[in-house]
């Protein structure tokens, strides 16, 4: 990639990459507390990066040396380098509102934007001195695309911000995506995609896997039109999008945002995928009332979805989630998405889309989680792997055999001390065994199968299985665990039994006529 001043090609080598990302979050990073006394949140600080970052990229290639693009029109860079004090906060406002009105990416990163650096002293240092002295459109896009997931990683561990909703585990995900093997072939979508994890991931997976004969034309749709992802809240898609245009998707100001805003659920989808990642946001209700009575009041709080593509109506979010996936999934789509535990064991509803996935789908894998991984407390949660072949002509179920990984029993960590990587789960992805026929998996005290005779006779189809194992947990306490770390885990559980017991006491809340399955879909 050429850089503004002198179209040299920098190349930064692989062994560096980690290091020079490192090396710019510290940089970029140390200014965050400074900027937090005067009530920025992390969040904040990382959006308005998100803004200057790429006014620092557009000016970088405005002024190329060979085939300069002119992205916004004018060097908004260069103006708010050019001003001082009240001057320089009042520009940099009037810019955001001008681009955020703009259309494709521009607008999707800057829709909404505000400044919330108060202090113009802060933001002229913030533009010269951290933002200014890198050579964004030069730098290399693992480089700066890893600087800003770290950064994205160090919001999410603010817990006060609440922004650690909007981020998967990228060792997860990373598992997840080894196991589903994208290929430049694919249309890969999240409809609930936070900060963009999955997709990027996904991303570099195929960039990494791309076969000596994919046509350029492949290449040109892999970075405009076959990574796509859903966001429900606008300043996370704006984080979303700049992390897709710092990783080289949908540079084009002219092109159709990668990302798009809004209630994934409210309507059918109008473009299917033959790749779905996605981990939807955890809690059960929906706050706004979609289905009023004939007279338009809107005294109902919950959400429902009238949704005649959904087997059936639910307030319960993961449940729509899981129905809404279905329907995003072309013929011989895969899907491998996060589940909390009452999808695999809630009555009513519950019982009606597990039993219709059974039958509809083929469910064949899943991966049970352990606590303390999310940076949403006490969250049980797990993997669950499914493909949508087409109706079989005996109209028997889809879903023969579901295996059942118990990587849950026996398994400790902590965001801090003992935090979730990549090699923790290479027994499981070992045992998926990705790309090959799953007759030939072998089973182990971990992995176990389930007809699914046996799974569809389970009381209200419970999915809620584990293998074998034993938990060594109650037969000796681990005297090498620091009291802290254990503190922690007893919190998770604690907070997770809660969790549980909301759920049971929610399916047992008196509720009105449940909608029933549509007929013909058996």
């Amino acid at each position: 990639m050429t850089t503004s001043a002198t179209d040299r090609t920098r190349e930064v080598p692989a062994s560096r990459g980690a290091t020079d990302a490192r090396t710019l979050v510290n940089k970029l990073w140390s200014y965050c507390n400074v900027l937090r006394d005067d009530g920025v949140s992390v969040l904040d600080y990382v959006e308005q990066l998100t803004f200057l970052v790429f006014l620092k990229m557009a000016h970088e290639q405005m002024h190329r040396r060979i085939k300069p693009i002119d992205i916004l029109g004018f060097d908004a860079w260069q103006e708010l380098l050019d001003l001082e004090g009240v001057e320089l906060e009042a520009r940099y406002t009037e810019i955001l509102g001008e681009l955020s009105r703009r259309s494709g990416i521009l607008g999707r990163i800057f829709q909404k934007s505000q400044n919330r650096i108060q202090d113009p002293a802060k933001l002229k240092r913030l533009i010269r001195e951290l933002i200014g002295k890198e050579v964004w459109a030069g730098t290399n896009t693992d480089v700066k695309g890893d600087a800003y997931e770290e950064l994205l990683a160090k919001g999410a561990e603010d817990v006060k911000s609440g922004a650690g909703q909007y981020f998967t585990p990228r060792a997860l995900i990373a598992a997840m995506v080894d196991c589903m093997q994208p290929s430049v072939h694919d249309t890969v979508m999240d409809p609930a995609c936070g900060t963009g994890g999955f997709l990027l991931k996904a991303f570099e997976y195929i960039q990494h896997h791309l076969p000596a004969s994919a046509s350029q034309e492949e290449k040109d749709r892999l970075t405009s039109g076959a990574i796509q992802g859903n966001e429900l809240v606008d300043g996370t898609a704006r984080l979303a999008a700049m992390n897709m245009v710092l990783h080289g998707i949908a540079l084009s100001s002219s092109g159709t945002s990668p990302i798009t805003v809004g209630d994934a659920l409210a309507e059918p989808p109008k473009q299917h995928a033959s790749l779905v990642l996605a981990n939807p946001p955890f809690g059960k209700k929906s706050s706004i009332t979609i289905i009023s009575d004939e007279e338009g009041d809107s005294e109902r709080k919950e959400l429902t979805y009238s949704r005649r593509d959904f087997w059936a109506t639910t307030t319960n979010k993961q449940l729509n989630f899981v129905q809404h996936i279905f329907t995003l999934l072309e013929t011989y789509g895969r899907a491998a998405v996060v589940v909390p535990d009452n999808v695999l064991f809630e009555g009513g509803i519950g019982e009606i889309v597990r039993r219709r996935l059974l039958q509809q789908c083929d469910v064949h894998t899943l991966l049970r989680l352990p606590t303390g991984i999310f940076y949403a407390g006490g969250v049980k949660a797990n993997v669950l792997f499914f493909e949508k072949p087409p109706p079989r002509q005996d109209g028997k179920p889809l879903t023969r055999t579901l295996w059942v990984y118990d990587f849950r029993t026996n398994q400790r960590f902590t965001l801090k001390q003992n935090p979730l990587r990549r090699h923790d789960l290479d027994d499981f992805v070992h045992a998926y065994r990705p790309g090959e026929p799953r007759n030939e998996r072998s089973e182990n005290p971990a992995f176990k199968p389930y007809p699914v005779e046996e799974l569809l006779a389970r009381e209200k189809v419970s999915l809620d299985l584990f293998a074998s194992l034993q938990d060594k947990s109650l037969e000796v306490t681990d005297l090498s665990v620091e009291p802290h770390t254990l503190a922690r885990q007893i919190v998770d559980e604690l907070e997770a039994a809660l969790s549980e017991f909301a759920s049971v006491a929610e399916a047992l809340r008196p509720r009105g006529p449940v909608t029933s399955p549509m007929s013909g879909d058996e």
